[in-house]
């Protein structure tokens, strides 16, 4: 990143917006240098803008980040997402967190189920793929020769997580099992240094692959 345009960042982030006259005088440039800036920050998607009427004369532009944009700053998710997990385990044991982790999926999973309603088949595939890409996590699922599903995921939405606590994997695995309504058994894995985490499923019901 320029280091003027981290800095407008930076300035944003504290004060949560700014007009241009504002960053100017913090930055020391005139409007035109952060005008330039503000317009590379607004096509990369890490600041928008909006009017902003005062008292009087004509509406400011005020800018603010984007969720783009914060995204850029350090976060404490993983950290948090593994202390809550080691705490839960140490608080009442490895089978209840399953448990949570099974209760966690399923309350991921319902939102989507009415989407699946009625598809079979192909089209059932194509709108789990479609759901899980949506989900942040790039799947190819096939159909097999003998009745079976392969999916293939190919990123981890939660790699500092499942990295120390495997507990997480639990997550995909129950989403699998709702979506497709069978018992997906792991065949390779990002963690072990496959490509992919890759599952065989034999579907049944509605969601038979045809």
């Amino acid at each position: 990143m320029q280091a003027t345009r981290q800095d407008i960042l930076d300035y944003l982030r504290r004060h949560r917006q700014s007009t241009v006259r504002e960053l100017g005088e913090h930055l020391e440039l005139t409007s035109t240098g952060i005008r330039q800036h503000l317009t590379v920050l607004e096509r990369d998607g890490l600041v928008k803008a909006r009017e902003e009427r005062g008292h009087v004369g004509r509406p400011a532009l005020v800018y603010r980040l984007t969720t783009k944009g914060d995204a850029l700053f350090p976060k404490m998710y993983d950290a948090l997402a593994n202390a809550v997990i080691e705490e839960t385990r140490a608080l009442v044991g490895a089978e209840p967190l399953q448990q949570i982790m099974q209760n966690v999926a399923e309350r991921f999973a319902t939102p989507y189920m009415p989407r699946l309603e009625g598809k079979q088949g192909a089209e059932r595939l194509a709108e789990i793929a479609a759901i899980m890409a949506e989900r942040g996590c790039m799947t190819d699922i096939t159909s097999e020769s003998d009745g079976g599903v392969s999916i293939s995921q190919h990123a981890c939405l939660y790699p500092n997580v499942a990295t120390r606590n495997s507990v997480a994997c639990q997550i995909d695995i129950e989403l699998l099992r709702r979506f497709l309504g069978g018992d997906p058994r792991l065949t390779t894995s990002l963690l072990r240094g496959d490509d992919s985490c890759t599952y065989r499923i034999y579907v049944n019901g509605a969601a038979e692959a045809s």
